[in-house]
């Protein structure tokens, strides 16, 4: 793991109060070193943290008193991360993290179908951690805050419809001819950054700079992961599909007429 960031955290108006409050991130995980680790980096960036070594006890605390975010490990005593999600989301649409075996793609699967919004391979870097973690929450915010007033409103990214494609930052959605397609925040960022520009050819390296934040070093073939996963997903809603062009030793392109 890598040192974190150092772009303020966000924050949400206290109710009633014109101070904001610090958003709250769920850290579950049987191993004390991956907590205190990952804990004192989000407090740094101004999260406050609450810490549940077993999903169990996580459980009950996640649906009494729901934090902003909650990153989970999958392996766990008592009750795995899986588990975990599965009853969480039969009461909760907490956006949660997956953290999870390098190139366990199965976990990932399975993870995506009961709802997690992303996932994290370990060894992971800090700093895409704590990105992916602003990335969900900025997906979030909206819904989060509610009716309260925002301090500096952004306005929202456009959709971006590409022949069959649609997507929508804002809500982080994907459609294929209307068929809803779950990719995880990095796969999204990827497809977004092919399907800006139809036709034209991406490196692996300037995929890599649209997913990633600047000083997390990933190899060369994590794309081509990424870009494997996202023609499988896509492929379950229509076989034919054949949208992201491969040129070998060039990159990649997005293409549908």
């Amino acid at each position: 793991m890598s040192d974190s960031t150092t772009e303020p955290a966000p924050t949400l108006p206290e109710s009633g109060a014109g101070e904001a409050r610090k958003l709250q991130i769920a850290l579950v995980d049987d191993d004390r070193n991956i907590l205190t680790t990952v804990s004192i980096a989000l407090q740094a960036e101004g999260f406050a943290t609450r810490l549940y070594s077993d999903g169990e006890t996580a459980l009950k605390a996640l649906l009494d008193n729901p934090p902003d975010l909650a990153v989970f490990d999958i392996k766990m005593p008592k009750m795995d991360g899986m588990e975990l999600l599965r009853r969480l989301r039969e009461n909760s649409a907490l956006p949660v993290i997956f953290l999870t075996s390098k190139d366990d793609e199965s976990d990932e699967e399975a993870g995506l179908e009961l709802g997690a919004d992303d996932y994290i391979a370990k060894p992971f870097s800090l700093r895409l951690l704590i990105a992916r973690i602003r990335a969900i929450l900025r997906r979030a915010e909206p819904v989060a805050a509610g009716t309260g007033p925002a301090a500096s409103p952004e306005p929202a990214p456009a959709s971006l419809t590409r022949g069959r494609l649609f997507m929508d930052p804002a809500r982080h959605q994907v459609t294929w001819q209307g068929e809803a397609v779950s990719l995880t925040v990095t796969e999204f960022l990827i497809l977004e950054a092919l399907a800006i520009r139809p036709g034209v050819i991406k490196s692996r390296n300037q995929l890599m700079d649209a997913a990633y934040p600047d000083d997390v070093f990933v190899d060369d073939r994590t794309v081509d992961s990424h870009i494997k996963r996202m023609r499988r997903k896509f492929k379950l809603v229509d076989p034919g599909f054949d949208a992201i062009d491969t040129l070998y030793g060039a990159g990649y392109s997005f293409t549908d007429g």
